[in-house]
């Protein structure tokens, strides 16, 4: 369900897109500032909107800063610098999405991932990339942060496990379930509460 239009990043993982998952990305125009990857991302959110039957594509700051989704379409934005993807789930309580470009130094892998994520998650007991497993937590922050009933918390304070070729993301025992798909440049990470 992923549309390249100037600008594509990884597809959506195949249980992912079972799962409703619109995605849509836009390129970030120069000069790559916050103007542009807000329009950039909100461009995406509109078109994502549309491809899954939304009449109302707007998608307005909440008092808080988040993007805020018609009600019944559940959504989330990510951007680079150069890219952006918004992902909506009719009928989700909750989505999160996050892009991740950048290389996570070893410090930041220790810092993010608890010891024994990194024992169970990353090569060679388990088959994920400090990059995907950054993604996987701040798509996971996104999801829960949307349900509204866990309060204040920090992203690294998600603990993931694998579940049958996704992971299971969870704070304070609410799960959600995220899928990860990378390319060499780009990880993308998808997570989903159901409704």
């Amino acid at each position: 369900m992923t549309e390249a239009y100037g600008a594509a990043g990884p597809e959506v993982p195949a249980d992912a897109a079972a799962a409703g998952v619109w995605a849509r990305w836009r390129p970030v125009h120069r000069p790559f500032g916050p103007r542009q990857q807000f329009t950039a991302g909100r461009r995406a959110a509109s078109a994502a909107l549309a491809a899954a039957g939304a009449a109302d594509r707007i998608v307005p700051r909440d008092p808080g800063g988040r993007p805020r989704f018609p009600r019944g379409f559940a959504g989330s934005i990510s951007h680079t610098d150069h890219l952006a993807v918004a992902v909506v789930v009719p009928g989700a309580a909750a989505v999160g999405v996050d892009i991740e470009s950048a290389v996570i130094s070893p410090r930041a892998t220790a810092f993010v991932l608890s010891v024994q994520e990194r024992l169970k998650l990353l090569p060679s007991a388990g088959k994920y990339t400090p990059r995907e497993l950054f993604a996987a937590k701040e798509a996971a922050f996104k999801a829960l942060s949307g349900i509204g009933s866990l309060g204040d918390f920090l992203f690294w304070q998600i603990e993931l496990r694998p579940a049958d070729g996704a992971l299971i993301a969870s704070y304070r025992g609410v799960p959600v379930t995220v899928w990860i798909n990378s390319d060499e440049d780009l990880s993308l990470a998808v997570a989903i509460s159901p409704g």
